[in-house]
């Protein structure tokens, strides 16, 4: 058995007493799909998708990130998250430059359309995706549910 105390059993896949219903990792996926489906049917018309988004949306936090802090922070592989630095840098969303500090190091940055399309989409998500999900909460339940979502990506990146 994976859990040491009979209270954990049920969250245990391999015992008897589990119960799905009780399983966070269940829910984390059931709700992840459901985002990305209401990002998916948000951001299409926006001339956008998830990837792109996570992209953006971290170089507006950030500011200048190499292509390997993007895959680090988006959870994505370097060889993807560069196809699609390059193909936002063709639509003019990035910029894309050598690392005035290590030559070796690929440095992106959103250009002016890259903010307003951020701007755009911010706008547009906050009203049919954020509200939506966020609806019914209060701030320490979003904090509290957002800490324990926190140590569980820590627990599962510990090596």
């Amino acid at each position: 058995m994976v859990f040491h105390s009979s209270k954990l059993e049920k969250y245990s896949p391999s015992s008897q007493f589990f119960d799905i219903s009780e399983f966070p990792f269940y829910w984390i996926a059931r709700v992840n799909a459901l985002y990305s489906q209401e990002m998916e049917k948000t951001l299409k018309p926006l001339g956008m998708d998830i990837a792109r988004w996570r992209v953006a949306v971290l170089l507006s936090l950030y500011g200048t990130l190499s292509i390997s802090d993007i895959a680090e922070h988006a959870i994505g592989k370097l060889p993807t998250m560069t196809k699609i630095v390059y193909r936002m840098r063709d639509a003019g969303l990035v910029e894309v430059n050598a690392s005035e500090t290590d030559g070796r190091v690929t440095v992106v940055s959103l250009t002016e359309e890259g903010h307003d399309k951020v701007k755009m989409v911010l706008k547009t998500t906050e009203k049919k995706v954020f509200a939506k999900a966020f609806k019914g909460f209060t701030e320490p339940q979003i904090k509290k549910s957002t800490e324990l979502l926190r140590r569980y990506f820590i627990n599962m990146s510990a090596k």
